[in-house]
């Protein structure tokens, strides 16, 4: 099912081809720099069926992002749920990406947050989403500014998740836009 169309891109449901994609992804050392681990070919498919699910059940979640033209799929992005409470109250929407490397500097995640977002505005009537990234990410930063968004310092955060093991990646940085900033761009 083909949940957004952009240009030149296709956000859509997860197919069973695109596995080996998803486990690039999670196993590069260069997608995963501001992760405290790789992930294993194993652990990256039982993450991708936990996805799915989530899709499934919710609506929300993370999809695949697909080359227009060929259907080859170069990474993911989606609208979800965070769970951190009480760094990002219940109910706060992130949006989130990930893209495989011989794929970066081409516009294609913003091109696909763009749509993105208005689908969580327009279609889904969301408030506001957020998006956050350990501090010194500036390739996602970066994306999080040319879609509008601002720093909000206040709820930066230490993430829970991250292990003491990994102080780098500890504090991450909260970036958000209201549905009234989105349509007034």
């Amino acid at each position: 099912m083909i949940v957004l169309e952009t240009k030149r891109l296709r956000i859509r449901n997860w197919l069973e081809t695109d596995r080996p994609l998803f486990a690039e992804i999670n196993a590069d050392p260069k997608v995963m720099e501001f992760f405290p681990r790789q992930r294993s070919r194993e652990e990256s498919d039982a993450l991708m069926d936990e996805v799915r699910q989530r899709i499934r059940e919710t609506g929300l979640g993370f999809f695949a992002i697909a080359l227009k033209d060929t259907d080859e799929p170069i990474g993911f992005l989606g609208l979800a749920r965070t769970d951190l409470e009480p760094f990002l109250p219940d109910g706060t929407v992130e949006i989130g990406w990930r893209l495989a490397v011989r794929f970066w500097r081409q516009g294609y995640v913003t091109e696909a947050a763009e749509a993105m977002l208005r689908h969580g505005f327009e279609k889904r009537g969301l408030a506001e989403i957020v998006s956050f990234a350990v501090e010194n990410n500036a390739r996602s930063t970066a994306v999080m500014k040319r879609l509008g968004m601002r720093h909000d310092p206040k709820r930066d955060f230490e993430h829970p998740r991250v292990p003491d093991t990994a102080p780098r990646l500890k504090h991450h940085v909260v970036y958000a836009i209201s549905r009234e900033e989105w349509l007034a761009r």
